[in-house]
């Protein structure tokens, strides 16, 4: 029997916009040492940048008192990143479509619709608080 190794980390952010440079910072340090290939670097960089903006902004309401906790795992072909916040959650079943006409034009609202673009699994947990993406490099 072959035992995968897990490679795993945890980032606490204040909830400050700056902070979103340690998610660079963060995926910069996993494809360095895992030698991805540059074509999952983007959509690993937008998605994750994506949940720790919706955290800030929207979960934590921008308040510096509050946390974003990431946590990366890595096993085998598997790179799962949670994000979670100390807000309230959200409704993510009922969410706007962005590229409809009424919505084409707002300037938000496309985050998640993104994640679930790039990621190859995302899910739900905890009534929206904690969001997980899921990346599959072959």
């Amino acid at each position: 029997m072959t035992i995968i190794p897990i490679e795993s980390r945890n980032i606490e952010l204040k909830s400050v916009l700056e902070n979103i440079q340690k998610v660079e910072d963060l995926i910069n340090s996993i494809f360095e040492k895992n030698e991805l290939s540059p074509d999952y670097y983007g959509n690993m960089l937008v998605a994750l940048t994506e949940a720790v903006d919706n955290a800030i902004k929207h979960g934590n309401k921008l308040d510096e008192n509050k946390n974003v906790d990431i946590t990366f795992k890595h096993r085998g072909d598997n790179y799962q990143f949670t994000v979670t916040d100390e807000g309230g959650g959200f409704d993510f079943s009922n969410l706007p479509d962005p590229t409809s006409s009424e919505n084409i034009e707002k300037p938000e609202g496309r985050g998640i619709f993104l994640m679930k673009h790039l990621a190859d699994q995302v899910n739900f947990l905890d009534n929206g608080r904690t969001i997980e993406l899921v990346f599959k490099a072959f």
